[in-house]
């Protein structure tokens, strides 16, 4: 009896979100070439309280010429600062990501914190950014058995996302 009270305590609070992000570039390699690169990333997760989230993150990037990657990225936030409309939060997160196409079948995990920022517009609609990467990646080319390793901290301005989730 006290787990069902708990646990009907727990939904009470929670909400399901959705959302993501979605991107398009147009690269120019001189006269002859032109590459038009999409993105799209949608995203679903539920939020135990103020403070604890989780959700998963599925996506595929592909370009008019070239390669194309499809991932899933599960991960757990907790939101550690909250102020008005505006609050602070990491996700733990783990990816695995899929690159094809083009004669190219690579594989890569990264397990790691990324920071972010979440702005509320509405009761229902929110402005979120990931802002950085901290922790391991691993990518192996299977054509070559090439593998690389990396620990590391990431902030350069080629690892920020932009997104907007719904809350229900």
């Amino acid at each position: 009896m006290t787990l069902t009270i708990a646990l009907m305590a727990i939904s009470a609070n929670a909400q399901v979100y959705v959302g993501g992000g979605v991107g398009i570039a147009s690269t120019s390699y001189g006269d002859d070439e032109d590459v038009t690169t999409f993105k799209f990333v949608p995203e679903v997760g539920y939020a135990f309280n103020n403070e604890w989230a989780a959700g998963v993150a599925f996506g595929w990037e592909g370009a008019n010429k070239g390669t194309k990657t499809v991932m899933v990225n599960p991960y757990v936030r907790w939101t550690f600062v909250r102020s008005g409309k505006v609050s602070a939060f990491v996700d733990g997160s783990f990816e695995y990501d899929h690159v094809y196409g083009n004669g190219a079948d690579i594989d890569g995990i990264s397990f790691g914190l990324k920071p972010g920022v979440a702005v509320g517009l509405t009761n229902h609609l929110s402005f979120v950014t990931h802002i950085g990467f901290l922790g391991y990646e691993h990518v192996k080319d299977n054509d070559t058995d090439t593998k690389v390793d990396t620990w590391g901290l990431d902030f350069d301005g080629r690892n920020i996302i932009f997104g907007l989730y719904y809350s229900f």
